[in-house]
């Protein structure tokens, strides 16, 4: 089970470690200085018609004009264009990494928050305010995005952008099955013992799997996220401190030790973790009242389960779903002293350094994500946003999406922004696979040390 070299090409193209840029603070003028005004653009992995194409046709046919309108009534002549893109995700990393180490690009980008510090230490993005200037400090949209979801767009203490929308991740439970099993239906478990003990008592009724929580490689990232970093995040632990990378540590044997509770314990099925579209039918089973408790984000209420426009709907999911915070290992054990837990991911628009008008690309930075904004792109859908503002316009009507938005994001972690980051995530999706078929906990986290080794190059970033 060795790790694949998949962050190579991308390492080489963005120069990690080469020198690094040549200062150019003082040479941005916020006044505009080419003929016919203000230029910008704005650039996202978005498309009309295509990828992602609701954000380019928000972008492109709703902030751009309101923009160009506020820039004309202060005497400004401006000019935006959107710049699409619908291609894989890592191709749109790479040419936008080419572009900056050529001082060249958007004005004004999206990036996945675990790229920012790969982008930070390659020296092609810089913190807000260095780009944007005092400003960027006291936008009153600030008091509306919580400092746990600011953490989305922050690298070694600064903050580099403004995150684009978040989420997070829960655990959810089949009430009818609960009822059969005896259990509370107003479930909020208190510690991993408690999971256990509820999935025990599911385990005695027939035809059901009482626990899916990912494991293995073919659950891919889900694996990572819908489980080992929640876990780690309760038991104490961190996969990164954004230097060093923790390696064989007792926070992690706990949790392996969780994974061997569930698959060595009889209660998950280890044959659904091999499968290629695994995740796909624990989303049936679950939806079929064949799975008892479920890890999974946000994405699975609002897009799988669903009634009537859901992949795998329920119709009645408001009153046979219910939802529960990840619990810490035991009170208070959690990472930073906490009780429960959660994990998000989410993207972050930032500034080029480069640009010739970081004022006025600030503005349509802070524009992006005005709350009339986000409320026009969501249409009256219910989407969690960054907006604490925005989310309790947006989601009063939908229970579990409030829930998610007032109770896991404020106690949520994110994966660490760094360029070795999806190798280490396929090594611990790895350990989970080995104790799943049947390799002891402390084995499995050895060998994860060793294969951390190979990722990094060397044992001076690990700290056991």
């Amino acid at each position: 089970m060795g790790v694949t070299r998949r962050g190579a090409l991308t390492a080489a193209a963005l120069g990690v470690g080469s020198a690094a840029l040549g200062g150019c603070g003082t040479a941005l003028d916020p006044r505009p200085r080419e003929r016919g005004g203000v230029a910008l653009t704005v650039a996202t992995n978005a498309v009309s018609g295509g990828k992602n194409g609701d954000e380019a046709d928000w972008i492109a046919d709703w902030v751009i004009p309101r923009y160009l309108r506020r820039q004309r009534a202060k005497g400004i002549p401006a000019r935006v264009r959107f710049l699409p893109s619908g291609v894989d995700d890592e191709q749109y990393k790479i040419k936008l990494a080419l572009d900056l180490k050529a001082r060249a690009g958007p004005d004004i980008m999206a990036l996945d928050g675990i790229w920012i510090g790969e982008f930070a230490q390659a020296r092609y993005i810089r913190p807000l305010r260095e780009v944007a200037g005092p400003e960027a400090g006291s936008w009153d949209g600030w008091r509306r995005i919580n400092e746990q979801v600011r953490s989305l767009a922050r690298f070694d203490g600064q903050l580099y952008g403004i995150p684009a929308g978040t989420d997070a991740r829960v655990l959810y439970y089949h009430k009818p099955l609960f009822r059969r099993a005896g259990l509370t239906t107003d479930w909020q478990p208190r510690s991993w013992r408690e999971i256990l003990d509820a999935a025990r008592r599911l385990r005695r009724l027939e035809g059901i799997t009482p626990l899916q929580i990912n494991a293995g490689t073919a659950m891919g990232e889900a694996t990572t996220m819908q489980g080992v970093l929640p876990l780690l995040a309760g038991a104490g632990g961190r996969v990164s401190d954004g230097r060093r990378w923790y390696g064989d540590t007792p926070e992690l044997r706990a949790v392996l030790g969780f994974y061997r509770a569930v698959y060595r314990g009889g209660l998950g099925d280890p044959r659904l973790q091999q499968e290629a579209r695994g995740r796909d039918k624990s989303f049936q089973r679950f939806a079929e009242g064949r799975i008892g408790i479920l890890a999974e984000g946000d994405y699975f209420w609002r897009d799988v389960i669903a009634p009537g426009t859901g992949v795998s709907p329920m119709a009645r999911r408001d009153r046979d779903v219910g939802y529960a915070l990840f619990p810490a290992r035991a009170p208070g054990e959690g990472i930073e002293g906490r009780d429960h837990v959660s994990l998000s991911g989410g993207g972050v628009h930032v500034l080029n350094p480069n640009t010739r008008h970081p004022r006025q690309a600030f503005e349509l930075l802070t524009a992006l994500h005005s709350a009339p904004a986000l409320l026009a792109r969501l249409g009256g859908t219910a989407r969690i946003t960054e907006r604490d503002d925005v989310n309790a316009t947006v989601l009063g009507r939908d229970p579990m999406l409030r829930f998610a938005a007032a109770e896991a994001l404020p106690v949520t972690t994110f994966r660490p922004p760094l360029a070795a980051y999806p190798e280490v995530s396929l090594a611990l999706q790895e350990a989970t696979a080995r104790v799943v078929a049947g390799q002891h906990p402390d084995r499995s986290a050895a060998a994860y040390r060793k294969q951390l080794e190979e990722v990094l190059g060397g044992n001076d970033r690990i700290v056991d």
